[in-house]
């Protein structure tokens, strides 16, 4: 199968590290023309500038704006009036817990991860109709499907589980709203990746190894893999759902999480 999403152009939300700068690359590599979203001016070039390096030939651009900010939203919209690719894929880091979160942060979370993804959609869905061709994915949780033997994880990430369990059904109902037409929207559920994140921790945690093993030896995080996912790993199912050939898939939420989740459906 060949992926050719030349012509497309891309908007991927916090994609400077991570998970979101290896879609924005499995995106251009594919031959679409991205947008690399940050928060920081500095940030979003260092990421223009090695996507630019590492993909020859690669359209890539980059766009500033907090998210959480209605004005920057409308100035990025404004700035970027059409893409054919919208990935959701922004948000803050893990919350505090519960009984010691502000409503300033508890309300960030949201903002952040569902009313701008809600927002870039009202603009962008209507668009991608009326082109006859568009994609919208977001990014959701392993722990939206609920992780058996993990309560404690999900008690320590209220608010990033609210949020992100919140954008599975803003998925689902843009993909209805888009019935019939050839607009596809879907969401994705990222399993615990080696990002810098990860290897920071497991600097701290020396060997890596062992502290992979530790990791996933519980009850809540054994998963089939028994090790962090690569962020590509995240990109190659993300760049698959943003083209052509998955043009029956809709509404529907996919996981990549290495077999965190042990249910059937």
């Amino acid at each position: 199968m060949k992926i050719d999403l030349e012509g497309r152009r891309a908007l991927v939300t916090g994609s400077t590290t991570g998970i979101g700068f290896a879609i924005a690359k499995g995106l251009a590599e594919a031959g679409a023309a991205v947008i690399v979203h940050g928060r920081s001016e500095e940030r979003v070039e260092a990421a223009r500038a090695r996507l630019a390096e590492e993909v020859s030939g690669a359209k890539v651009t980059g766009n500033v704006a907090d998210l959480a900010d209605g004005p920057a939203i409308r100035a990025l919209v404004a700035a970027v009036p059409n893409v054919d690719i919208l990935i959701n894929n922004a948000g803050p880091i893990p919350s505090a817990p519960f009984f010691e979160e502000t409503d300033e942060a508890w309300q960030r979370y949201q903002d952040v991860y569902v009313t701008a993804a809600a927002r870039l959609a009202r603009h962008y869905l209507p668009r991608m109709i009326q082109a006859g061709w568009g994609r919208i994915l977001c990014s959701a949780g392993a722990t939206c499907s609920y992780t058996p033997g993990d309560p404690a994880g999900a008690a320590r990430m209220v608010a990033w589980l609210t949020s992100k369990a919140a954008l599975l059904g803003l998925a689902r109902g843009l993909a209805e709203l888009a019935a019939g037409t050839s607009v596809t929207v879907n969401a994705f559920i990222p399993g615990p990746a080696h990002t810098a994140e990860a290897h920071a921790r497991a600097h701290m945690n020396p060997p890596y190894e062992d502290f992979t093993k530790e990791y996933f030896s519980g009850p809540g995080l054994s998963s089939v893999l028994r090790r962090f996912i690569e962020p590509a790993e995240v990109a190659n199912l993300v760049v698959f759902l943003a083209s052509e050939q998955a043009s029956a898939i809709t509404g529907a939420t996919l996981r990549v999480d290495g077999g965190i989740i042990r249910t059937l459906t």
